[in-house]
């Protein structure tokens, strides 16, 4: 399985994944028709499937234009706001796409209807989980959100993340207010400066890094948790708490 990223607007990744059938791609997330359409062109393909994580217009906008070019399956969350899905799915369903066996992961947070698509070895995880960092909550709890990356943190840390957002550099630089100890977070940090001055991707990362990085997955982390209750100069433990401080903390910053 082979996965390219395709850019669109000023930040979104659109992923086109090439299975074994060599003539054509899924297609996650395209909240726009053109750049798919270039690639499509450019590379000789056309569209299996697509895969849809949450209803926002940057993963959804695209879809209509798409299907009237290559009418095929669209599959996401049960949600009637997304009028171009032709099969709602949901926590432990199981599909074969493109030959391939996956996953659906329900992660609300950033949205609530948002999901996940996992096979071995790749998870597509929309603005649910970012390297170094996570969705903002527009729609979601603190519990909800705690509960879908915990369920994240479960997969193996070979697993490689492959979300939506060119935002890692953003990220990186936040958690080191966070953590500014983490050495494996200042190596990781100053790769990413590298990547990001040559206009270089930065994904996908795997869920071992982010383990080790992202503090939006270490809020039972002691540094973190000190982190929290420094900031807010108040006593927090449980995790959705350290979790929703670090997020205020962000969106504050």
């Amino acid at each position: 399985m082979r996965v390219h990223a395709i850019e669109a607007f000023d930040d979104n990744y659109i992923w086109a994944i090439e299975t074994n059938n060599n003539d054509k791609v899924i297609i996650v997330d395209p909240g726009e028709a053109k750049p798919v359409q270039q690639w499509l062109e450019q590379n000789n393909k056309s569209i299996e499937t697509i895969l849809v994580t949450h209803h926002h217009y940057d993963h959804t906008g695209g879809i209509a234009e798409l299907l009237e070019q290559t009418p095929c399956p669209v599959i996401g969350p049960e949600n009637p706001d997304i009028k171009t899905l032709t099969r709602t799915v949901t926590e432990g369903d199981e599909l074969t796409v493109g030959g391939i066996q996956w996953q659906v992961l329900t992660t609300p947070g950033h949205t609530l209807d948002h999901i996940s698509f996992y096979t071995p070895g790749f998870l597509f995880c929309g603005d649910t989980l970012f390297s170094g960092g996570c969705g903002r909550m527009f729609e979601g709890t603190p519990e909800q959100f705690t509960q879908s990356l915990l369920k994240l943190r479960k997969l193996p840390g070979e697993t490689r993340v492959f979300c939506a957002h060119e935002y890692t550099q953003a990220n990186v630089n936040f958690a080191l207010k966070v953590e500014p100890e983490n050495a494996v977070l200042q190596s990781y940090a100053e790769k990413v400066r590298m990547l990001r001055e040559q206009k270089q991707i930065t994904l996908p990362s795997t869920l071992q890094l982010e383990l080790a990085i992202n503090p939006f997955l270490r809020f039972d982390q002691k540094s973190v948790i000190e982190a929290a209750n420094k900031h807010t100069g108040s006593v927090k433990n449980s995790p959705e708490d350290v979790f929703y401080t670090i997020r205020q903390w962000k969106d504050n910053a």
